[in-house]
């Protein structure tokens, strides 16, 4: 382990693999879950902040011409005084596919296509509430039967460690999670609570 990584004394709480097969499998299951599905997917692949997530509009994700973009310019973001007015992400191929089908089921329910439409939007058809993203996060916990309780930031923090731990990069993963400072990203290469139950799952005892 890197000697950068000592130094974390806790890393941040992550989703197991096995929560999180759970979480996706129960709102994929359900047609009253696929909006909540594609979101959960969308911070899970991405990294996205919530409220990053709530600021999307169609035009984001969807091309001219109808076709779903594979890296997304974010015009809402956290940031400092001295960063540049866009942020970008991009998209792993199985978000990009439930985008694309998420469209047409938009299309189909008949919510707004428009550029400036929003791409998420409750039940009363406004744009979705970061408070709303959190509720629908703890409700589809509990249906996924989880033994612990997440807030909604633990998929950011769930995708950057995912994202450090196939590739063991740290740059990448900076610039995956858009901090300034490598330092900020380090805490993702302490170990997680999955790399502990597999390393003690087949110990002797």
């Amino acid at each position: 382990m890197p000697a950068y990584a000592a130094a974390i004394a806790r890393p941040p709480r992550t989703l197991t693999e096995l929560e999180l097969a759970r979480l996706l499998k129960v709102t994929g299951e359900h047609r009253e879950g696929f909006r909540d599905h594609v979101i959960f997917a969308l911070a899970l692949g991405t990294g996205l902040r919530e409220h990053e997530i709530t600021a999307l509009d169609v035009g984001d994700v969807l091309h001219d011409d109808g076709r779903i973009r594979r890296r997304i310019a974010l015009r809402t973001f956290k940031r400092s005084s001295n960063e540049p007015a866009t942020q970008e992400v991009f998209l792993p191929d199985a978000v990009w596919y439930k985008l694309a089908k998420f469209i047409g089921w938009k299309k189909t329910s008949g919510e707004g296509l428009g550029a400036d439409s929003p791409l998420f939007i409750s039940r009363r058809g406004t744009r979705i509430a970061t408070r709303t993203l959190r509720y629908l996060f703890r409700l589809w916990q509990g249906r996924a039967g989880f033994d612990r309780a997440f807030n909604f930031h633990a998929l950011r923090h769930t995708a950057l460690t995912n994202a450090y731990r196939a590739t063991r990069d740290i740059r990448l993963v900076q610039r995956m999670a858009r901090h300034k400072s490598v330092d900020t990203t380090t805490i993702y290469a302490a170990p997680s609570d999955e790399d502990i139950l597999r390393a003690v799952r087949d110990l002797p005892c």
